[in-house]
């Protein structure tokens, strides 16, 4: 039997392409009359330029790129929509053994503490500022990304210039692990497998986590041509039915199994199960034998992880504004709230009789812990969603988020006035 639509994507090797990567994989794609045609890319780049120039549909993206594609910060300029989440959390920073020998006179335990963690990184890196010495290399995946914003804003809210005391660079995911061993670079923030595939090697140490410097944040999501989706709205109905059938599969413990398996495929992450168990339990090796697990480390389902909530992407145009990529405009900030279509994600699964939102958007870090929200259809838990530096997020007050943000009050507060 012919499909009815046929739908292009694009994916990282990474673990939270997984959703996407089921969808096609496991049948749920088809039973929705959707032949879906999954292509592995090397880079965010190429998946970025190749949504632009029309060879995929849809992708696999980070959080932040289809707002820059609309922004104008792309080389090829493309009106992208993110219609479904992918999952929250899974990313982790992992530095070099030699860092964290480095730290270690400094307090830092292997607990994944950003506040602990930061203080004794700050520490070490002006110790080696006054013998003269190169400032630290960080790696993140790409400039307009989840992980570099989630870098900087742990740095800076430990009293670390991000502009000025670290140099920042990008390398693609694969590759992070390799820049470690070489030396090339001293840590790196990215999405699983590859902060555990530097602890099984032994170069690495995990000194924390993006589920606990943003509980329950947003990541990866599906980016989709905006005049692809306009064209065809069945058909991008249809995928986004069976990426919510998929997204439940994954995060069923029962099919963990499966899902590595799948995942371990040459095509898809090409990494043997037991290095995507970290992601799908949330137990790490941290290095040098230390263990932890981590609450709510990714989740593809739970807490309303598909739903494309614009606060989210506004709190993303908020730190694209901090670190200058971007003038905070009127006209910005109304790009950057229309980029995310949780409408679109409504009218796809309201006929299914899940639970949706009573709200687009919600103030992020104000809940302390899972709290029952009003929802359409079935109920709904969201959170714990906080900061771990206390602070709130609410998109009504973006200009005085801005404003408390900028470099000169970041340098107040770290000189503590």
């Amino acid at each position: 039997m012919r499909a009815e639509h046929q739908i292009t994507a694009g994916f990282m090797p990474l673990f939270d392409s997984a959703v996407l990567v089921a969808a096609g994989e496991m049948g749920f794609a088809a039973r929705e009359g959707v032949e879906l045609v999954l292509h592995r890319e090397t880079s965010w780049a190429n998946i970025r330029d190749r949504i632009a120039i029309g060879h995929f549909d849809l992708a696999h993206m980070l959080g932040p790129m289809p707002l820059a594609c609309n922004l104008g910060l792309t080389p090829l300029a493309s009106e992208t929509i993110v219609p479904f989440s992918l999952g929250l959390g899974g990313n982790c920073v992992t530095i070099s053994n030699a860092v964290w020998d480095g730290m270690a006179a400094h307090g830092p335990v292997s607990d994944l503490d950003p506040a602990r963690g930061g203080a004794a990184l700050r520490t070490f890196i002006r110790e080696r500022a006054a013998t003269g010495r190169e400032p630290l290399r960080f790696a993140v995946v790409h400039p307009h990304s989840g992980h570099n914003y989630e870098l900087r804003y742990w740095l800076a809210a430990c009293g670390i210039d991000p502009e000025r005391e670290i140099e920042i660079v990008i390398v693609p995911p694969p590759f992070m692990a390799d820049a470690l061993a070489a030396g090339r670079i001293d840590g790196y923030c990215v999405g699983e497998p590859w902060n555990s595939a530097a602890v099984a090697a032994g170069i690495g140490h995990i000194v924390t986590v993006k589920a606990l410097l943003w509980r329950n944040s947003p990541e990866k999501v599906i980016g989709a041509r905006k005049a692809w989706a306009d064209e065809q709205p069945e058909a991008l109905a249809a995928l986004l039915r069976a990426l919510h059938h998929s997204a439940r599969w994954c995060q069923d413990r029962a099919n963990r199994d499966d899902l590595a398996a799948l995942m371990a495929q040459a095509g898809f992450l090409g990494q043997k199960p037991a290095l995507q168990m970290p992601a799908l339990t949330g137990h790490l090796a941290l290095g040098g034998g230390a263990e932890r697990t981590v609450e709510d480390f990714f989740v593809p389902f739970d807490k309303a992880a598909n739903f494309p909530w614009k606060s989210h992407a506004l709190w993303f145009y908020t730190q694209m504004v901090r670190w200058g990529q971007l003038a905070h405009t009127p006209g910005n900030l109304a790009i950057a709230r229309d980029c995310y279509r949780p409408d679109l994600y409504r009218a796809a699964l309201k006929p299914l009789g899940v639970a949706l939102p009573g709200a687009n958007a919600k103030v992020e870090g104000a809940l302390k812990v899972a709290t029952p929200v009003g929802s359409a259809g079935a109920s709904l838990v969201l959170g714990p969603d906080g900061f771990f530096d206390g602070q709130i997020f609410d998109p009504d007050e973006i200009d005085a988020y801005i404003a408390s943000q900028s470099p000169e009050q970041s340098r107040q507060i770290r000189e503590g006035r």
